[in-house]
């Protein structure tokens, strides 16, 4: 007999394949920024490492912003309703960008609180310069993520995959010019880095624009787009309420992982080096986790909206069970691999021993990593984010942080401390996004959550 998930495990790959070869395109231009910046100059590398640690917020903000964006899309193109995705999408890219100059200010003033943070001195004059690169990539970034989130919800996952990596090629291609002075250009080290991501970024967005304009599937989008009118008061209230729950979510998830590289920092050189090979690393088994988990979300809104709530856990649970498959398979990998990939960034055996340890830590939160991931991704699937940023407030803020810290300090473990800490953070709120959803998805409780929503076409008699 076939199992019930056999169904839920082929769409969910089929879905996420693209987005997983997409985030993996993402991992793999950190990878390689992280070591052509390093084969340039070690201390490159750790002003690098700063500077991505405390991007690593605002960006994902900005991505968990736009994927509040994705069940909206997903449950009216499920519905068929393409004059409300083209006033989605209108509103969407407005208040996207309006977030992104937001978030863009705020990360000015921490540019004027550089020399507060007490990082290594001889380091500020190369962190200056690429945070500012840094600063104008923002928007680009929102317009790109905005126009992807549609694309996905509208299952063409293709479209996203092929741009990313294209991005991430010319990226590569631009780092190589300008790092190392390659074919007549200057060298320009760190801030030749910058400028490449800065121009890749701009231009990723502008073929996200071209992309949606010329292709037959969302002509029908684009048109309605261009016909939208002021949209109902509630739609900007409720992209606002759905993304910044979802931002929220994320930018907390991340800022444990941000505030800690400033913990890192006071440890020296060395611990900051070493904490930025670790996480690069690390991040494709979380790109994979969050590939699957976005696949699957879309999914659960599909399901969701049309009432069949034994889908929208079928597909949950599904989504885990791969991803599982996957954390074990990474888990394993970064075992054996853990000290020839240290050095691919650096040939600096202290750098390359500590960033080896702290992988031993990595490889083991990798099943609670999927776990929050894919539970996260189905609470998002069926709009339930303002659970999503409480939890993700008490596990990552009131567990994680203040245990990195503890563990880090107190303990005097170091950065093997901080990143036992990591450990604890995502189990809880793995755990936590996991009950909720059983919860809010228990038979009773969904018929009364969609006969509540307001002008969501649900059927509760079909809720199978």
């Amino acid at each position: 007999m076939a199992s019930p998930f056999a169904t839920h495990y082929c769409e969910t790959l089929r879905l996420g394949g693209p987005l997983v070869v997409a985030q993996l395109g993402q991992v793999l231009l950190g990878f390689a920024d992280g070591a052509m910046i390093g084969a340039h100059d070690v201390h490159e590398l750790a002003a690098a490492s700063f500077c991505v640690g405390l991007f690593n917020l605002p960006l994902i903000f900005l991505l968990g912003f736009s994927y509040g964006l994705t069940p909206l899309f997903a449950q009216a193109h499920a519905t068929g309703n393409a004059s409300q995705l083209g006033g989605l999408l209108r509103s969407g890219i407005r208040i996207n960008l309006a977030v992104s100059l937001g978030v863009l200010a705020l990360m000015l003033g921490a540019y004027l609180l550089l020399p507060q943070m007490h990082q290594p001195t001889h380091l500020l004059p190369l962190i200056r310069p690429y945070y500012a690169l840094m600063l104008a990539s923002l928007p680009p970034v929102a317009l790109f993520c905005t126009l992807r989130q549609l694309a996905d919800a509208l299952g063409r996952t293709s479209l996203s995959m092929h741009v990313t990596l294209g991005g991430n090629a010319l990226n590569i291609i631009l780092n190589a010019l300008l790092i190392f002075g390659y074919c007549g250009f200057p060298e320009w080290g760190l801030f030749g880095a910058g400028v490449a991501t800065l121009i890749a970024r701009w231009l990723m967005a502008l073929a996200m624009v071209a992309a949606l304009r010329l292709q037959r599937p969302f002509r029908r989008v684009v048109a309605s787009y261009r016909r939208a009118q002021s949209p109902h008061p509630s739609m900007p209230r409720r992209i606002l309420r759905m993304g910044g729950f979802v931002g929220m979510q994320m930018g907390l998830e991340t800022a444990m992982f941000s505030l800690a590289v400033i913990m890192v920092g006071w440890l020296g050189d060395t611990a900051l080096a070493a904490h930025h090979i670790a996480v690069t690393l690390q991040t494709f088994g979380f790109m994979t986790y969050y590939g699957l988990g976005a696949a699957a979300s879309v999914r659960i809104s599909h399901a969701w909206a049309r009432g069949h709530v034994r889908d929208a856990r079928r597909a949950a649970a599904g989504s885990y069970h791969i991803i599982l498959l996957f954390a074990l398979l990474m888990a394993g990998s970064m075992y054996m691999l853990r000290h020839p990939l240290g050095g691919l960034f650096t040939d600096s055996p202290q750098v390359i021993d500590l960033a080896a340890t702290l992988l031993l830590v990595g490889l083991a939160y990798q099943p609670l990593d999927g776990l929050q991931v894919a539970y996260a991704n189905a609470l998002r699937g069926i709009g339930q984010t303002a659970p999503l940023a409480l939890i993700s407030l008490l596990g990552y803020c009131l567990v994680g942080l203040p245990l990195a810290y503890l563990l880090g300090f107190v303990c005097q473990l170091g950065a093997l401390g901080i990143w036992m800490a990591f450990l604890a953070g995502l189990g809880a709120c793995g755990l936590g996004f996991y009950l909720r959803f059983a919860w809010t998805t228990s038979p009773q409780r969904a018929l009364r959550l969609l006969h509540a929503e307001a002008g969501e076409p649900s059927s509760p008699g079909s809720s199978n």
